[in-house]
């Protein structure tokens, strides 16, 4: 019997309408235009402006538009992973908020959190149930709403990040193609250089801890630029060795969206031209968990079954990792 991989055997995104430009950022915080492109590729991105929307909002369409593309209904769900850093709230799950509305009565569901590295942790998580047999339909979601622990009066954050969603389908596939390795990885004692400090158990909300700023996310730029710009680029290149890859094997690098840099650094160490990677920050800036899901929507019309795919994340806690994935259809 051949070995069953998990495959992606669907895909679909959603961003909200809003367009937040650079010169609209220009308004708000002593930046402009030029200086934002050159130091991280952004000029625009999007945001969710609905008072009464949340990240789960932000995945109702993505997964809708998911189902219908592979002419199932919400139903023939058996597990729903939602890789979200703004979840709705603290409980429930926003995997659980997310199957009430989409009528998904008989998966059951969580959500994880690895910061920018979530979907690669979810992908890979989504795939053991797969694998065993356990499961024959995994949905694993991305999103964030960024913009609701965004300081936008911090011009070092606040011209990064945006809102979206990505969701993928995993399916059992047994010709070869699917998630073929992964190697991630993670380093708790970055966790003060990039992080979220209000708002848990340590530091829950109180007048002071709004007053303090403590629940917008807090990045010190450098020493995060730094880890990521070679963490991100020797784990991609370590999956691509351990199975025999060369840069002419690999047929798309899909990078995390976090810095147009980072993405450069990253392609320049797998040795693979620019026509090879998945790059849409200048228009949604970094959405977090949602940036690989959206890159494979935006490419998919492009993507051919048996492409050999390296995706690769660097993200909060700190978080890290890279896949090698073989396209399905």
């Amino acid at each position: 019997m051949s070995k069953i991989h998990a495959a992606i055997t669907a895909v679909h995104g959603y961003v909200p309408d809003y367009i937040l430009t650079n010169k609209e950022l220009e308004t708000m915080v002593d930046t402009n235009d030029e200086w934002i492109v050159t130091r991280t590729g952004i000029r625009e991105r999007r945001i969710l402006k609905d008072p009464g929307k949340a990240t789960s909002d932000l995945a109702v369409p993505a997964v809708k538009g998911l189902l219908e593309k592979r002419g199932i209904s919400a139903e023939d769900l058996d597990l729903i992973i939602f890789c979200t850093s703004t979840p709705d709230m603290l409980f429930p799950a926003t995997a659980n908020i997310l199957a009430d509305k989409i009528g998904a009565k008989k998966a059951w569901g969580f959500d994880l959190q690895a910061a920018c590295s979530g979907f690669l942790f979810g992908l890979t998580t989504g795939a053991q149930f797969i694998e065993s047999g356990k499961h024959k339909k995994v949905l694993v979601v991305g999103g964030d709403k960024m913009s609701s622990v965004v300081n936008y009066t911090d011009r070092n954050t606040c011209i990064l990040f945006g809102d979206g969603c990505g969701a993928v389908l995993l399916e059992p596939n047994e010709e070869g193609n699917g998630l073929i390795d992964a190697v991630l990885k993670t380093d708790g004692s970055g966790g003060q250089f990039l992080n979220i400090k209000g708002g848990g158990s340590l530091n829950p909300a109180t007048h002071e801890t709004v007053d303090a700023g403590l629940h917008y996310a807090y990045q010190e730029g450098r020493t995060v630029f730094k880890f990521a710009v070679t963490n991100m680029a020797d784990v991609a290149v370590e999956v691509m060795e351990r199975n025999k890859l060369t840069s002419e094997d690999v047929n798309w690098l899909v990078p995390h969206q976090a810095n147009k840099r980072i993405i450069d650094a990253t392609a320049e160490r797998a040795g693979l031209p620019e026509e090879k990677v998945m790059v849409n920050i200048q228009k949604y800036g970094n959405t977090t968990s949602g940036t690989i899901p959206l890159c494979l929507w935006e490419w998919e019309s492009q993507l051919k079954k048996g492409d050999n795919l390296i995706l690769a994340a660097f993200g909060g806690g700190f978080t890290w990792g890279s896949i090698y994935l073989r396209w399905a259809y």
